[in-house]
């Protein structure tokens, strides 16, 4: 009888688990024959800019700046990457958070000393001090207020952009 169970049991456990996957494959939203969580139309609080954009966002400030330096194949940053929209979308209005993929973007993450993944950077407008004389030929320069290498959960970046562009506490990330 036990010989007959697990022979059963054998015989139908591959077809339960290709049941299972196929289950799980067609339970996820598809639109025009493609996962619509992957080729979403909603615009990211978090977008994904070039070198280029970067380098305007730096002369052109409004608000604060977040950058993730990150890369597609990058474990880390995978993780962290559904955090850091989060965290995004609670502070729009307030802080601009934008992605940078080092790889497509290898001269401005040089140019930014990336040497880990992920990396944020929180980067504030320069402003003179009352003794300095600003150079209005130059446009908006960047402070880096902070750096960060590794993955961070929403509530850390919420609360190292309020320390770093809102006087806040000092965070406790560890």
């Amino acid at each position: 009888m036990r010989s007959v169970a697990i022979l059963l049991s054998a015989f139908f456990a591959p077809i339960l688990m290709a049941d299972a996957f196929v289950s799980v494959r067609t339970s996820a939203p598809i639109a025009n024959g493609r996962d619509s969580r992957l080729f979403s139309t909603e615009e990211k609080a978090a977008p994904i800019v070039s070198g280029e954009e970067l380098e305007k966002f730096l002369t052109e400030w409004d608000q604060p700046l977040v950058v993730d330096a990150y890369a597609t194949w990058c474990g880390p940053c995978l993780l962290m990457a559904p955090e850091f929209e989060a965290a995004a979308q609670e502070l729009k209005g307030k802080v601009r958070f934008v992605k940078l993929d080092t790889d497509k973007e290898e001269a401005m993450a040089a140019r930014l000393n990336i040497m880990g993944l992920p990396t944020l950077l929180f980067l504030d407008q320069y402003t003179p001090k009352e003794d300095e004389e600003e150079d209005k030929n130059s446009g908006a320069k960047a402070v880096l207020k902070g750096r960060i290498e590794g993955a961070l959960r929403k509530e850390n970046i919420v609360d190292l952009c309020e320390h770093y562009f809102f006087d806040g506490p000092a965070p406790q990330l560890f």
